[in-house]
């Protein structure tokens, strides 16, 4: 199939071996490219450590990349996670996924560890490890390796310290930021990778994608939540900031609230105001929902500015995107940084100020003091000190910026999900609180086991071809198989391709079994069944009723064909 290359890298830094190989055809046909590739390939070596020799870490491309087709500049990232143990992934922004493909590769795979730091450098067919202990106990923003027309991807302090949600920080401040896949990098000994390619990626039907790409702009232009007055493509993604704050379902001093009554302060339009935004995006993008600031500065997205905003009890949105800068700079996730911070705040009774915010993520990064203990994660440092329950996470992932009290299908959706508390293997948000595509009672678990399923079974297929999310909320699944079909010359539509991701959706549950995830993984802390959110007289946040929810969980199960067992 054109789309594809049909090669990998294959790197054993052990050995210091490196080759070409040829990707078998029917790992694309059953798995497509991204995500399910690399899950895919994980398949046989899921039962091994992070850190183990044994371990791949696979940066993956999908059959999108490197061709006109719209939001075609993204790559996969996958490996096991160090802070949750399940099988793991991160779809990343950027031009590293284009440049690689345009090397002519759709995957490397990383597997050893290296005696010493080293870089990975791709040039077309120029293939070497180069020395890299100068770039030692350097961050991001420090780094010197860049050249002309190359992309990279890097860790910082926290990656080369383990820090359990370490991130793989591509040109500069597009992340590979859950689960600490920066760690796994770390654990290598590869700081980064640099890459430079020039070659054409061949299309089967340039005439059938042009026209499927004027199809999807007129979609997502007749999209208000894309380019609306108030839409992601004008505020980026703290656009959401009014609405959730509205809804009521902000988390807010680790979740013991659900509203901040100074959250506006950081608002979408706030942010674009008094920082002077200008917009950026990924290769082959046409929304660029990221914002760059008036001084070079990056603007924080919405799970960042709220979780280092109401999370933390902070309304001062120079502090918010100081916070933002420093995760990028060390590589750490923003979420799970501001909520292992928050999960300290309230075992410690304390109300950390901007500064000390800021002071204790560079601990973290740099493993110093308490930041050591908490570099493990909220949910190791709440069991260490006695408190488990006050760790809000599922699986050992920290929970992003939407309070499930105030969204039962997102509720049942961080509970189910194969990477644990995750808003983005489905995106229930969408119909119960933008209302798109259609509205639902976000009050009510009614029909959501099965909308869940569709929707977590759509979204591996989005990762796999590497496409954006943000996208479907104007276009669907049916314009994406015609980019596909172009593109390959393959004859999919949408139910073929939501079988492929039901398929790799199962491969995940499975792997996560095999290292003993089971129901009991599956649930949400206790808080959110017991304490009620912010309630006023109009609006009422009560606790999730744990019947209701148990009974959404065995429709949920009944529907994937699982077994209602812990085993």
């Amino acid at each position: 199939m054109k789309g594809y290359t049909g090669k990998g890298i294959y790197i054993d830094l052990s050995k210091r071996e490196i080759s070409v190989y040829e990707v078998s055809p029917e790992l694309y046909s059953n798995y497509i490219g991204g995500r399910g590739l690399g899950v895919a390939m994980i398949s046989d070596y899921i039962k091994n450590t992070y850190d183990s020799p044994d371990m791949p870490l696979i940066f993956a491309t999908g059959p999108l990349v490197g061709t006109p087709a719209i939001t075609s500049g993204r790559i996969s990232v996958i490996s096991r996670s160090p802070l949750t143990g399940t099988v793991f992934d991160c779809s990343v922004g950027g031009n590293f996924g284009t440049r690689l493909k345009k090397a002519g590769y759709d995957l490397i795979e990383i597997r050893g560890l290296s005696n010493k730091w080293v870089l990975l450098d791709i040039d077309n067919d120029k293939i070497r490890l180069e020395d890299a202990q100068n770039l030692t106990g350097k961050n991001v923003s420090e780094l010197t390796i860049v050249k002309k027309d190359t992309s990279f991807a890097a860790i910082g302090i926290a990656g080369e310290r383990r820090v359990k949600f370490a991130s793989i920080v591509i040109d500069g401040h597009y992340c590979a930021g859950r689960g600490g896949l920066g760690a796994v990098m770390g654990s290598k000994r590869l700081k980064a990778i640099r890459v430079k390619g020039d070659r054409t990626v061949e299309i089967c039907d340039p005439k059938a994608l042009r026209d499927t790409n004027i199809e999807i702009i007129r979609l997502l232009r007749a999209s208000p939540a894309i380019y609306g007055e108030f839409g992601l493509s004008e505020f980026g993604t703290a656009a959401l900031v009014d609405v959730i704050h509205a809804r009521r379902l902000e988390p807010t001093e680790n979740f013991r609230k659900t509203y901040f009554p100074e959250a506006l302060n950081y608002s979408g339009y706030n942010l674009k105001r008094q920082f002077n935004t200008k917009k950026v995006g990924c290769s082959g993008c046409p929304i660029l929902c990221k914002k760059r600031g008036g001084m070079g500065e990056m603007i924080p997205e919405y799970e960042t500015a709220s979780h280092f905003g109401a999370l933390n009890s902070c309304s001062d949105p120079l502090s918010i995107v100081k916070a933002n800068e420093i995760c990028n700079d060390y590589g750490m996730d923003t979420i799970s940084s501001a909520a292992t911070i928050a999960c300290y705040s309230e075992i410690q009774n304390l109300r950390l100020s901007p500064v000390e915010i800021i002071n204790l993520l560079k601990d973290i990064g740099n493993r110093q003091g308490i930041g050591d203990l908490l570099a493990e994660g909220s949910l190791r440092y709440a069991s260490y000190v006695g408190s488990p329950e006050l760790s809000m996470s599922v699986k050992g992932l920290e929970l992003p910026a939407y309070d499930p009290r105030g969204a039962y299908g997102m509720a049942l959706a961080y509970a189910t999900s194969n990477r644990g508390g995750c808003h983005l293997r489905a995106y229930p948000i969408s119909h119960e609180i933008l209302r798109k595509p259609v509205a639902t009672d976000r009050f009510s678990f009614e029909g959501k086991a099965r909308i869940i399923k569709i929707a977590e079974d759509l979204n591996a297929v989005v990762d796999s071809l590497t496409a954006c999310k943000f996208v479907f909320f104007a276009v669907s699944l049916e314009e994406y198989a015609n980019a596909l079909n172009s593109i390959t010359g393959s004859n999919h539509d949408a139910q073929s391709l939501l079988k492929i991701g039901e398929r790799i959706w199962n491969l995940e549950r499975h792997l996560n079994g095999l290292n003993n995830f089971n129901i009991n993984h599956d649930d949400l802390p206790k808080r959110f069944f017991t304490e009620e959110g912010s309630s006023t007289e109009n609006i009422k946040i009560p606790p999730i009723d744990r019947d209701a929810f148990l009974r959404a969980r065995e429709d949920y199960y009944r529907i994937r064909g699982y077994k209602l067992s812990n085993s």
